[in-house]
């Protein structure tokens, strides 16, 4: 059975109601009558008729028709019974524990299930999840791509300003490259890199921020199948924008605090003068540490789409999301690198010539870009670049969000049951109910 408490709809009345016909056949032959003998001439001889109906391991003939009704018809006849017990699902891997429902109407193949947006409304394959996030780029382009745009123009902007006054000018790492550099002076060359890296990043994740607040609001319409424009999306985002901020800078602040602590006992050895046994000591400790940072991380994934959706507080939101992660952590982890590295990807295929492009295109060419030391990229470089990182991000962003978001509503569905509110809200008629046909898009 999958972990999809709430899946399968409640009762079983189309499966009770067919199935009297062709299993009470049987029963006054058995008990005896006037008829019996015509009975026997046509299946008896043969082959019984629990061999044809019923389900094996029959009881006597006075409780033949009770176990008949949940098992024939919809759920018994199908090839291999890949239901998981005697539910009428007929579809792998759908075993729900709702116990014998009406959804098995396909004969063999997979349920069918109400599909009014992006996903159908049951447990998500990968590959349903990735074309989920496509589909909704698809579907809805004006939309995610002008908040993609936007934030993404706004942010690659903000870079190339603080590149091209500030950090050209304070940033001297040089001495990373000179072998006779000493202590001091790399110590000074690594510090201005930090900060010059630290406060690209900033940029950088106050644009992710705002992208993922917008895209969350418009991949959770994109469920249901209700379209939302660039202005409903920020008047929904927008009053969770401080706790989202809150939360990205949190989550790195713990994996920074989990490794220090990793790495301090040989910090501690090397301070005491054991220079060789304390840096060995640190990576080790830091590389253990890094593995319980990336549990967590993975861990509290969920937390942003359950602060966005669910209007939860920081501390709530990771415990939601620590709650629908618990059990699947293999399962989200892998389909979150594999998301990731289907944006770099994309990103670097766009990203990489752009670069070849500037670096061409500036001064000491692409062998002075090689060679330079990153404080003195002219800006022509910054500006071809910077073009080239606005397309990459126009398209991550989508995608990273995208995925996210139908992972937290897959969780849900499998298990809270979600899928019966989406339903609902979806204006889908009869989902639950055990009713054939009312299911659209399946």
């Amino acid at each position: 059975m999958n972990d999809t408490p709430g899946w399968a709809s409640p009762g079983s009345a189309p499966s009770g109601g067919e199935e009297p016909d062709p299993s009470g056949t049987p029963q006054p032959s058995d008990q005896g009558g006037a008829n019996q003998p015509e009975q026997p001439s046509k299946w008896s001889k043969e082959q019984p008729p629990p061999g044809q109906w019923s389900a094996p391991g029959t009881q006597g003939p006075g409780q033949t028709p009770p176990p008949a009704p949940p098992r024939p018809g919809w759920g018994g006849q199908h090839p291999g019974g890949q239901g998981g017990g005697p539910v009428g699902w007929g579809g792998p891997g759908y075993g729900g524990p709702g116990g014998p429902v009406g959804w098995g109407g396909n004969w063999g193949g997979q349920p069918s299930a109400a599909k009014p947006g992006v996903i159908p409304l049951r447990p998500l394959g990968v590959g349903e999840i990735l074309d989920g996030a496509v589909s909704t780029m698809r579907t809805y382009w004006r939309t995610v791509l002008g908040i993609s745009l936007t934030v993404a123009v706004i942010t690659q902007i903000a870079v190339i300003l603080l590149q091209g006054f500030v950090l050209d000018n304070s940033t001297d790492t040089a001495a990373l490259n000179d072998p006779s550099a000493t202590v001091g002076e790399l110590s000074r060359a690594l510090g201005d890199t930090m900060l010059s890296s630290g406060l690209v990043l900033l940029i950088t994740l106050l644009g992710t921020i705002v992208a993922t607040a917008l895209l969350t609001s418009v991949t959770s319409r994109a469920v249901l199948g209700k379209p939302v424009t660039t202005n409903e999306a920020w008047r929904d985002a927008r009053p969770q924008l401080p706790k989202l901020f809150g939360l990205t800078l949190l989550l790195p602040l713990i994996a920074i605090v989990i490794l220090g602590f990793g790495a301090l006992p040989g910090l501690l050895v090397v301070a005491a003068g054991s220079h060789d046994s304390g840096a060995a000591l640190a990576v080790l400790g830091a590389l253990a540490a890094g593995v319980v940072a990336l549990w967590l991380m993975i861990r509290f994934s969920l937390a942003s789409p359950a602060l966005m959706l669910e209007k939860q507080g920081i501390l709530k939101s990771m415990s939601r999301s620590a709650k629908l992660v618990r059990g699947s952590w293999w399962r989200v982890f892998g389909i979150q690198l594999l998301a990731t590295i289907i944006a770099n990807i994309l990103a670097s295929i766009i990203v990489i010539p752009f670069a070849v492009i500037a670096a061409a295109l500036s001064g000491d060419g692409f062998t002075g870009f090689l060679d330079s030391s990153g404080g003195d990229l002219g800006w022509t470089f910054l500006i071809v670049s910077g073009i080239g990182s606005v397309i990459g991000s126009m398209i991550t962003f989508p995608i990273t969000a995208g995925v996210t978001v139908l992972l937290y509503i897959d969780q849900r569905i499998r298990r809270e049951a979600l899928d019966l509110d989406l339903a609902r809200a979806a204006g889908v008629q009869g989902y639950g109910t055990g009713v054939s046909g009312t299911t659209p898009g399946s």
